[in-house]
């Protein structure tokens, strides 16, 4: 089968960094992770540590497009592009990036995971296969500190994260990193997915049957074969997001219908 021109037309790294970071706020729009122009996606430009992609502050998520994106860095600063970074996303995002050197960090208020950190007790249980795949991967900040507008509350997140992939915030949301977009996307949904699922679940009164340490080992061990990167889940949610409306790659740079 062949792939997709507007997966790999963009053989320039930071152009398909591009594509691929408006691309993810369309996806989240489609899976009601979004809250309007609220919650960030970041990504570290291609070739660079200190300068990272981000879609301007009042753009909606479903209207970003691969030219909107602007570069900033961790002083707030516009380094390309037309627009400004919302203020908790230079003071969340850059520090992130810096200290646990992720390349990508996506933050949301999304419904069920944002409905399970409301909870006094909020761990994710590994109830369900899926659940499995997020056992001993997730952070727990238990101490809302309040808006994050200033720069020591990322760097205090990033402590709190380690060398885990996603973060539980108590009273406010959640985050998750990767080494890629695709990769950071598919942890973002499927996190929601396993919330929605316990929270579901834990509504019945009944108690929880959860998975034992082996085979949540036996589960998990395709993550750590790195699984969780391969571009087929990537590739088939952008075939779906094109069916329905593909201008999140810029038109000037849309590949030709004749060629």
């Amino acid at each position: 089968m062949s792939v997709h021109p507007l997966i790999s037309s963009a053989t320039d790294p930071v152009r398909q960094a591009r594509v691929h970071l408006a691309a993810a706020h369309r996806l989240a729009v489609l899976h009601e992770l979004e809250e309007g122009i609220d919650n960030h996606f970041t990504v570290t430009v291609p070739g660079h540590d200190d300068r990272y992609l981000i879609l301007p502050f009042g753009l909606h998520w479903s209207e970003a497009r691969a030219s909107d994106l602007i570069v900033f860095d961790e002083s707030g600063s516009t380094l390309e592009g037309n627009g400004v970074v919302e203020l908790s996303a230079q003071c969340i995002h850059a520090p992130i990036h810096r200290i646990c050197g992720s390349r990508v960090v996506m933050h949301t208020h999304q419904t069920w995971a944002l409905a399970l950190n409301m909870l006094k007790d909020n761990r994710l249980v590994p109830a369900s296969q899926t659940a499995a795949f997020f056992h001993g991967q997730v952070a727990y900040d238990d101490t809302y500190m309040g808006t994050a507008d200033y720069i020591d509350e990322g760097a205090r997140l990033a402590r709190v994260i380690g060398d885990k992939h996603v973060l539980f915030m108590k009273n406010h949301g959640v985050l998750v990193t990767g080494g890629t977009v695709a990769q950071a996307y598919r942890r973002l949904y499927k996190l929601e997915r396993v919330c929605r699922a316990q929270v579901l679940a834990m509504s019945t009164g009944k108690p929880l049957e959860t998975l034992s340490d082996d085979i949540v080992a036996q589960v998990r061990a395709p993550l750590l074969r790195g699984d969780d990167a391969h571009p087929r889940p990537r590739d088939a949610r952008l075939r779906r997001l094109d069916r329905g409306r593909g201008d999140f790659i810029a038109p000037a740079h849309r590949p030709s219908k004749s060629g």
